[in-house]
């Protein structure tokens, strides 16, 4: 019997990995941040200067080193969590994402995500590409503004310098290419639940996902 899953889709910095992992962790479940598999190849590809080179790209990831342990991205033993969540390696992912023979490579890397006790994968097309048979389905949205504004933050406390209305800008960029692109694009699994997290803090979206999970009886929750 398969594992269950808990596919949770979005557009960028709609708090979408915040939320997986606060699910996964109140579980006891696996996660699969998907984004970061996208920005990591994103990067390496803008390094090797491969961002519009589709079939060398592929060749390529078979020597790459990469692996996720414990929320850390590693390229062999370079640790590239930090680098990946910059805006500039997210325009790089968005690039490289539109490759259908890499999208059908990153793919099965993804499924095999998929074990004991269960799954809560974040992306943007887990519920309808990835997983489209998962138990439960959340697409979470937010305003631009306030979606710019998370990610101005985060960045900041980080020690980035940016700009949010630069931000804004890059957001509703990546926005658009990727609800418009042919392959995999952004929308929501027409059996998903759709939450609006614009007023709403991470800790309130997360209850009501669990509260969902609580009215399947998957487990016990106090």
């Amino acid at each position: 019997m398969l594992s269950k899953v808990i596919a949770i889709d979005g557009p960028s910095a709609s708090g979408k990995g915040t939320l997986a992992s606060n699910i996964a962790r109140e579980l006891g479940w696996v996660t699969l941040d998907s984004g970061s598999i996208y920005r990591a190849i994103g990067l390496l590809a803008g390094r090797l200067g491969l961002l519009d080179q589709e079939s060398e790209l592929v060749l390529k990831l078979r020597d790459f080193d990469l692996r996720f342990e414990n929320g850390s991205c590693f390229l062999a033993d370079e640790n590239l969590t930090q680098e990946i969540r910059t805006e500039e390696v997210g325009k790089m992912a968005s690039a490289i994402a539109s490759f259908p023979s890499l999208r059908e490579t990153v793919l099965n890397l993804q499924r095999d995500f998929r074990r004991p006790p269960g799954l809560v994968a974040d992306g943007r097309d887990m519920g309808t590409i990835v997983f489209p048979n998962a138990d439960l389905k959340i697409f979470l949205d937010a305003s631009a503004e306030a979606r710019a504004e998370r990610r101005y933050n985060e960045l900041k406390n980080k020690g980035f310098d940016v700009s949010l209305p630069v931000l804004l800008e890059q957001l509703l960029q990546r926005d658009k290419k990727d609800s418009e692109r042919s392959v995999a694009p952004l929308i929501p699994a027409e059996d998903s639940i759709l939450i609006d997290s614009s007023g709403l803090s991470i800790l309130d979206v997360t209850k009501s996902v669990l509260d969902l999970v609580k009215q399947k009886g998957w487990v016990e929750l106090f």
